[in-house]
């Protein structure tokens, strides 16, 4: 074999489900979890050599260093327990979003290309499927259920609420700014006009809807996404799907070539 070698894979692969849900949380641990950690533990080194000196007869006293050493490790404790409740929302979405994305690769069954994580500037769509009715944007809300009580979620064409209270950062916005960016790119690579309909799914969450509410935004259980979309008419065809699954991987990889 010649000594020069170049990398075998020409392209880089698409993006996994939560990719970027699990790239911040492993950057959560890494800088404000392992740093201090290791500070604390550099800290809980000195201690022990500045003890052992001191017990061994060297004219040291090791109050001074014992008490820096008490503040730094408690600082790291306060970061470790003040990032534990962001960790674990992190953690939950992330299973969210994989277990959302794997139910949605059945859907290429039924003629559907199914993209995950896909970046925009500043912010990502968990999911996007584009198949004979159109194109969708996927985004998965990944709520705890109450330990009591069916978990029911209110939707009524404007607003998600559960057990009388609505989150502070609106799923509908933020689906409906999803679906309008979709758009927009799809559009500035065919230039032609796509429907896009926005989606939010809750996984285990029952949603009690009210007639009309889902004209615009879909706002459903995941096992239900499949009906909803085999009532819906086709208005590609499986050419033009191809045609719009290409470029859109183009997209996607183009951008994590470029680190985007």
């Amino acid at each position: 074999m010649s000594a020069s070698t170049r990398f075998p894979i020409k392209e880089p692969p698409l993006r996994l489900p939560g990719q970027s849900l699990q790239e911040e949380r492993q950057k959560l641990l890494d800088n404000d979890v392992g740093t201090p950690l290791v500070l604390a533990l550099v800290m809980f080194g000195v201690v022990i050599w500045e003890w052992w000196r001191y017990l061994t007869g060297f004219r040291v006293h090791p109050i001074v260093v014992t008490g820096f050493g008490l503040l730094v490790v408690a600082y790291a404790v306060w970061r470790v327990v003040r990032l534990r409740g962001r960790l674990r929302s992190l953690r939950l979405a992330i299973q969210g979003e994989r277990t959302v994305g794997q139910f949605l690769e059945s859907l290429r069954e039924d003629g559907y290309r199914v993209f995950h994580d896909v970046l925009g500037n500043g912010f990502n769509v968990d999911h996007i499927l584009i198949g004979p009715s159109g194109a969708y944007t996927v985004e998965t809300k990944t709520w705890s259920k109450p330990t009591k009580g069916e978990p029911t979620l209110e939707y009524d064409g404007y607003r998600i609420s559960a057990l009388g209270y609505s989150p502070d950062r609106d799923p509908i916005v933020q689906a409906k700014a999803q679906a309008n960016w979709l758009r927009q790119l799809l559009h500035e690579m065919t230039g032609r006009e796509i429907p896009v309909r926005p989606v939010v799914l809750f996984p285990g969450w029952f949603i009690r809807q009210s007639a009309g509410s889902m004209r615009e935004v879909w706002v459903l259980e995941p096992k239900a996404l499949p009906k909803f979309l085999a009532n819906e008419e086709s208005k590609l065809s499986e050419e033009h799907v191809a045609s719009l699954a290409y470029n859109l991987s183009r997209y996607i990889r183009n951008g994590e070539a470029k680190g985007r």
